[in-house]
């Protein structure tokens, strides 16, 4: 299956596992997904991720979504950057998600790096998507 976009395709299909109140949820795997899953981690949006190789023997990767209280931690997931018209912010200009609450994913030279830490660090660069 050709995916012409791959990070849009992993936030669908978070939404949509979130939609239905299920535990977890695969996708093809990729270090682009892998980075954005641990960021997801580390600000505390899902418990866990993995990869793991698939029934085909393609690598895949398995995120176990958080809930609190019944409902979903992930309020909002929006793809800001796509192939068809890229988004880059320098590091005045970095967003902020609902006054701080929420995170945003930005592609730097020093790798993926949520919005707050790109600010200390003083880089800008393109801003993937925005969680909350």
């Amino acid at each position: 299956m050709n995916i012409q976009d791959p990070i849009s395709d992993m936030l669908c299909r978070i939404r949509n596992a979130l939609a239905v109140g299920k535990a977890e949820v695969r996708m093809p795997a990729s270090r682009g997904k892998s980075g954005i899953a641990a960021i997801l981690k580390q600000e505390g949006y899902i418990t866990d991720f993995r990869s793991e190789t698939g029934p085909k023997g393609h690598p895949e990767l398995l995120l176990f979504l958080k809930y609190h209280e019944g409902r979903p931690v992930i309020q909002s997931l929006r793809r800001v950057s796509k192939p068809s018209r890229r988004i880059y912010r320098g590091r005045g200009e970095l967003p902020r998600v609902r006054r701080g609450l929420g995170v945003a994913v930005i592609s730097t030279s020093l790798g993926l790096l949520t919005d707050r830490e790109a600010r200390t660090r003083g880089v800008g660069g393109e801003v993937i998507c925005l969680v909350a």
